[in-house]
């Protein structure tokens, strides 16, 4: 089968032919029909996140917004059958340790993260296997798309969770969202459907208009504005309620902060990069005396997609809207290199892997 596989950090994917997965006794092989084109993958390809024993090697196939078909299933499997349409989590769980067992598995103990390990090969291919099927595939909705349904395994679902499940976003809440990529997107999609007043903050004015049709009532273009923290006060009147840092810079984490008003939530979405390996600085201080949250949010635990499939069903939710093209696999480096100096608007879908 064609993979896009990485030689080098920083370099371009080599598309190559290279052996097709086979199930193991509890695993499942899916025929790839979309992939998203994640920030995340951008990490993996730069041979970020060594401070938490994710460097990609050499060899690894990125990819980990996969949606497609189940061609093959291993023998203890028995909730998943060949034929059926799925979408694959990102953060992968064993479904036997305690957090699994209390439904986050998210949090997994073991968590094996979809295409950044050895362990599990990622989804720019034509087929990957994902291990523990029948906890870790999502089954699909009838009359959906693969490219439509390719961000919920990371963008979407990893913004749902953060707004739905870890913050109280409740409605006419100001929540600010600092960062306007492809999770930046979805947050302000899934913010303004559950009641929320969005602010989207970001440098690039084409992403916080991509930011307005999807919901924002209002934008701060943080290369004009020197005090962007400031801004988002005046504009709510004393701080949001809720803020996200959907990128997980040093700035835009402090921003988020200091851009809400007393006892907000903070939501850390955003991994860092080499200039901050894990560690930023944070105005404590302040956050005591406001008694402002600051909230760690990863993923989702599939349990809970049957949420958004509802909403999607209603018309409230369409992750569709955040899919700004469709690509070839031969594109993705392309795309990955445009990531470094945030040229992509939304998030670009492979659907074309032959």
């Amino acid at each position: 089968m064609r993979a896009a596989v990485l030689e080098e950090h920083g370099e371009p994917l080599s598309i190559d032919d290279v052996d097709a997965p086979e199930p193991t006794p509890n695993g499942a092989v899916v025929d790839v029909e979309a992939c998203g084109v994640c920030r995340s993958d951008w990490h993996g390809w730069q041979g970020d996140w060594g401070w938490l024993g994710l460097e990609t090697q050499p060899g690894q196939i990125l990819g980990h917004e996969p949606a497609g078909r189940v061609v093959a299933v291993g023998e203890e499997v028995e909730g998943i059958a060949e034929g059926d349409h799925v979408a694959v989590p990102f953060n992968l769980g064993d479904g036997v340790c305690p957090q699994c067992r209390r439904g986050h598995s998210n949090t997994c103990e073991n968590v094996m993260p979809l295409g950044f390990i050895e362990e599990v090969q990622g989804a720019f291919a034509e087929q990957l296997h994902v291990p523990v099927a029948d906890h870790n595939l999502v089954k699909l909705p009838d009359g959906v798309s693969s490219v439509d349904m390719a961000g919920l395994g990371c963008r979407f679902m990893t913004s749902f969770h953060a707004l739905a499940h870890r913050a109280d976003v409740g409605a006419g809440d100001w929540v600010a969202i600092h960062g306007c990529g492809g999770v930046g997107l979805s947050a302000v999609h899934i913010a303004d459907a559950l009641g929320g007043n969005v602010v989207a903050v970001d440098l690039k004015d084409e992403k916080l208009e991509k930011a307005e049709e999807l919901g924002a009532v209002e934008t701060v273009n943080a290369e004009e504005i020197d005090d962007v923290p400031g801004e988002v006060q005046a504009i709510t009147n004393g701080g949001a309620g809720i803020a996200m840092d959907a990128l997980g810079i040093e700035t835009t984490s402090q921003n988020s902060v200091l851009s809400l008003g007393t006892r907000g939530q903070h939501i850390q979405v955003g991994l860092t990069t080499q200039d901050e390996q894990g560690m930023v600085h944070l105005p404590t201080d302040a956050m005591v005396m406001q008694e402002i949250e600051f909230i760690g949010s990863l993923g989702m635990p599939p349990t809970r997609y049957d949420e958004i499939f509802r909403m999607v069903a209603t018309g409230k939710l369409e992750p569709e809207a955040v899919v700004s093209e469709t690509i070839g696999l031969e594109d993705v480096s392309d795309k990955l290199e445009a990531m470094t100096d945030f040229e992509t608007v939304g998030i670009p879908v492979i659907d074309t892997f032959n």
